[in-house]
């Protein structure tokens, strides 16, 4: 009987290629890989031919979907490719990793437990006190890294800081794999006996991971034996490189079944998911990822002139980001990548020399498009697919026939999206994103009105992530198609909101096509605002409101219950609004001038006549209030200027009042700016205004001017550009026509003497202009 152990790194396409050898001289008659045994039913359908790479195993608690684990594959991980060599072969394959039903059921209680078991006995305090003073002989906190990156004692040997590109250039770029697997274990050999001889340091974390290693080698020998009674002679095992050691020497059956008893245990369910690139890397959070996949898809997929294909790749890639790249670009900067191998002695070119000559070459020197490369082909934004008859929940099987229909395929690259909502796909293509949304399922950001398409279209961005399958399965238990699920969460929702919330969460629903989480959040609004004390909460919830009732109508949708509640609404805020305004600090007049501006938008949107003079009604009888803070009467002022409910004379008289010598410097400059922030045209073409805002401010003494300009910074600040200059040059002119004052003039006089004697001669003048 032979068994032979094949040690590879998860992701690497080096590690496949060798694989892929050994196996073809070996002919196993039977395939163990490491992964999740719950998954051995759907491993045929890695020969499906809709199934596309990135893909990865999703093992679930159907009754606890957020507990979840992914088992991730690319077309260059060794596992895949050990795969696709057994269904090729009609091996027989299976999974050899500890199921994941026991590990999602170990609690912290459970393990703390199970680890005094299996260890046998619990260090008594005189012990604890010797281990404490035995760690204190080491750097805790190298040790700490040194367990979590093992390679990285074999890398600094070598002469390498990084243990990725160690590994890389010894493996992953190997062309010759004769012996490959006999070194790596005999280097993984090598390292656990070091690791070995240092102590566990005291954190819960590495005690933890350190069990769980503990019973996924344990689970993987007594997979190992019982592969061995069932009769099989030529046994392969493909796991991870530091998981060798411990499968080629097996302890005695006793020891790994102590290690497995009583294990609780949990239903679960397994499927295949698709995955990115992006989160196959480390940057993508995946904690056993890889710097560079796409740099390794392109590894595996081109064996000679690995330069030339990659650097026409970069190329391509700033060409369609509008870069002026030409073939002379990607000549010199073969030449180059292949100069810096040879001289740092690599066997192949690797990416260090090809981002070096890239950026030398192609971008002379600047580093900032390289970032770009980055996303689009080191990492790689290429998106995985699932054939049809995969076992999937129903809220996954409605989401693909939707979007099927809708053609709305989902990739991995950032795509910008208009939708046009009076044409019937686009629409429902919107209802779909929003209900997405509301199901935390992001695939969409945005949807606000595109800029300068008119009020029918919406800008979307979409990008498709792995993780909104697990989203997917956890909205599960809100119903077995999106438009239900969506209803349900939504409903789910409204409890414990505020009634700005409950405004905003309505509209959502609205805008999703949400009938009846729209039914339900109305009720619950109008309950919500019958009994809601606070004017505030009222005025911050009427803009959402007003929205719906504004631009809902494209969306055919019923706003009845809508409108009801807003007059209710309004009647309330004009009642109590200036009770609200008295006697308020800096802060809660700022707080309130916001609401107060969202609410005339509110009912400038609503377009209602009643609404309207209820509300200019209430502004006017704020404006004589002196027990109103001045920054609100000022916007009060100001917004009934707008809308032509006080003329300017009455204007110009309540800024005189305002702005008065008579009243408080600091009083004074509030009010001016509420009135005028945001408004600079009203300084600009007002002379009666610039001429009240010119004398107060001459009339300032020094020291409350200095007190004064922060106040005076933020309002004309709140200015646009253009206006700014304006009212500068306006300032700047009026300075020079003071009296007294000499007007800047460009005459040039020199210039001048020398035309002199000629217009002297052409008007017949004979006169001397020597002297000037």
């Amino acid at each position: 009987m032979t068994v032979q152990i094949f040690g590879i790194r998860h992701h690497g396409p080096g590690s496949a290629r060798s694989l892929k050898v050994a196996l073809d001289a070996m002919q196993p008659d039977v395939l163990l890989i490491e992964g999740p045994p719950e998954a051995d039913s759907i491993i045929p359908l890695c020969k499906h031919e809709q199934m596309q790479t990135p893909v990865a195993i999703l093992v679930y608690a159907p009754e606890q979907p957020d507990q979840a684990v992914y088992y991730p594959f690319a077309q260059f991980s060794p596992e895949w490719q050990a795969l696709q060599y057994a269904l090729d072969q009609n091996v027989p394959v299976r999974f050899m990793d500890l199921p994941i039903s026991f590990r999602l059921a170990l609690d912290q209680t459970q393990e703390a437990k199970l680890q005094a078991q299996v260890i046998g006995e619990v260090d008594s305090e005189e012990d604890n006190e010797e281990n404490d003073e035995d760690t204190k002989l080491e750097d805790p906190r190298l040790m700490q890294q040194l367990r979590r990156d093992p390679l990285r004692l074999l890398a600094q040997a070598a002469g390498y800081e990084d243990s990725e590109r160690w590994w890389e250039h010894m493996v992953e770029e190997r062309r010759n794999s004769d012996n490959v697997f006999l070194g790596i274990a005999e280097a993984m050999t090598a390292l656990r006996e070091e690791i070995s001889k240092e102590p566990v340091t005291n954190n819960t974390t590495d005690e933890h991971d350190e069990f769980i290693e503990q019973l996924r080698e344990a689970h993987m020998r007594k997979t190992l034996r019982a592969t061995q009674k069932e009769g099989f002679q030529n046994i392969a095992v493909v796991c991870g490189a530091w998981h060798v050691p411990a499968l080629k020497e097996l302890p005695p059956v006793k020891q790994d079944n102590q290690i497995l008893k009583n294990l609780p245990k949990i239903k679960t369910n397994a499927t295949w998911i698709p995955w990115s690139y992006g989160r196959l890397s480390y940057a993508g959070g995946y904690g056993a990822g890889i710097h560079s996949p796409g740099w390794y898809h392109h590894l595996w997929n081109h064996e000679n002139k690995i330069a030339l294909h990659w650097l026409t790749l970069a190329a391509r890639v700033f060409r369609e980001e509008g870069l002026d790249i030409s073939s002379a670009h990607i000549i010199e900067s073969v030449r180059l990548a292949d100069a810096l191998t040879a001289m740092r002695g690599r066997p192949i070119v690797g990416l260090d020399e090809l981002n070096e000559a890239i950026q030398t070459v192609m971008l002379f020197g600047d580093a900032l498009p390289m970032r770009l490369l980055q996303q689009k082909l080191i990492i790689g934004e290429r998106l995985g697919l699932v054939p049809e008859d995969t076992p999937l929940t129903p809220l996954q099987q409605d989401l693909a026939k939707l979007q099927k229909s809708l053609r709305l395929k989902p990739s991995a690259a950032d795509i910008e999206l208009i939708l046009d909502l009076r044409k019937p796909n686009d629409l429902q293509r919107s209802y779909l994103l929003r209900q997405l949304r509301l199901l935390g399922c992001h695939w969409g950001e945005g949807g606000n009105e595109a800029r300068g398409k008119g009020t029918f279209k919406e800008s979307w961005r979409i990008q498709w992530k792995p993780e909104f399958e697990i989203k997917l399965i956890e909205a599960g238990r809100w119903g077995n198609t999106i438009k239900a699920a969506a209803n349900g969460a939504t409903i789910a929702r409204a409890n414990d909101q505020s009634l700005e919330e409950l405004a905003a969460l309505a509209q959502d629903a609205l805008f999703a096509d949400l009938d009846t989480a729209v039914d339900v959040l109305m009720q619950t609004l109008q309950a919500e605002a019958a009994r809601a004390a606070d004017v505030l909460h009222l005025m911050a919830a009427l803009p959402n409101l007003a929205h719906l009732l504004r631009y809902g109508d494209v969306r055919k949708t019923s706003l009845d219950t809508v409108q009801t509640v807003v007059a209710g609404m309004i009647t309330r805020v004009c009642i109590g609004l200036p009770n609200s305004c008295v006697s308020l600090n800096e802060e809660a007049a700022e707080h309130l001038h916001q609401l107060i501006q969202g609410v005339q938008t509110a009912v400038a949107l609503l377009d209602n006549i009643e609404f309207t003079e209820s509300w200019h009604h209430t502004l006017i009888s704020m404006l004589d209030r002196e027990d109103i803070h001045a920054l609100l009467t000022g916007r009060c002022c100001q917004l009934l200027l707008n809308a032509g409910a006080i003329d300017d004379t009455e204007a110009a008289r309540q800024f005189g009042l305002a702005l008065s010598v008579a009243n408080d410097p600091g009083q004074a400059a509030a009010w001016a700016d509420g009135f005028l922030r945001g408004s600079g045209q009203l300084l600009i073409y007002d002379q009666s205004l610039w001429e009240i805002l010119d004398q107060w401010i001459s009339q300032l003494p020094s020291e409350a001017f200095i007190n004064m300009l922060p106040v005076l910074r933020r309002t004309f600040s709140s200015f646009d550009m253009p206006e700014r200059r304006q009212i500068g040059e306006r300032v700047k002119h009026q300075k020079a026509s003071l009296p007294g004052t000499l007007p800047q003039s460009d005459f040039d006089h020199q210039r001048a003497r020398q035309v002199l004697p000629t217009v002297s001669r052409l008007l017949g003048l004979e006169v001397d202009h020597g002297s000037g």
